[in-house]
């Protein structure tokens, strides 16, 4: 029997009942520069290498040339620079020691963290998503909840202004 002797399986028919994948949006040079300043916290973490030898590598990845490469290098080195910093301000939030943390976990919150600290041109609620985000890709199951619960009380303390407009406006529309 030749392919053309067999049917086309029922799943498989382009009949227009069958949900066709849904392909992701592409990802932002931003978004891309957060995943390769993650990786390479990661990589720090464990490695202890020095920081321009981590850069060195992740330069090195595929698509890097996609990313935002200024974010990354503030991400990446600002990170790795004010590494203990970052921890005094998530320690009050954490329910464990810093070096009991999860590696994706950690660097996820000092990204979220960084962004909260010194990017200010990034909303507090996109910088918490985007470490959320980063967490769910490359973080354990529910990982993700956790960075968002961590992040979220600590942009009280780095942002409140912010943090408290935001929080009057959703209530002045739910009065609506």
């Amino acid at each position: 029997m030749s392919a053309a002797d067999h049917p086309t399986p029922p799943a498989l028919a382009d009949d227009g009942d069958t949900p066709k994948p849904v392909k992701a949006p592409p990802k932002s040079a931003r978004r891309r520069a957060r995943e390769l300043a993650l990786q390479g916290l990661y990589e720090w973490q464990l490695s202890h290498a020095e920081a321009g030898v981590i850069d060195a590598h992740m330069r090195e990845q595929a698509d890097f040339a996609k990313c935002d490469s200024a974010h990354y290098d503030a991400l990446l080195h600002g990170c790795i620079r004010d590494a203990a910093e970052l921890d005094e301000l998530l320690r009050p939030q954490l329910d464990r020691a810093t070096h009991l943390l999860s590696p994706v976990e950690h660097a996820a919150l000092w990204v979220g963290l960084y962004e909260l600290k010194h990017c200010i041109d990034v909303p507090y609620k996109v910088a918490i998503n985007a470490a959320v985000e980063l967490t769910k890709s490359f973080g354990g199951t529910d990982g993700h909840k956790f960075v968002n619960g961590v992040l979220d009380k600590t942009a009280g303390v780095i942002r409140p202004a912010e943090v408290q407009a935001k929080r009057e406006a959703r209530a002045a529309q739910q009065r609506r």
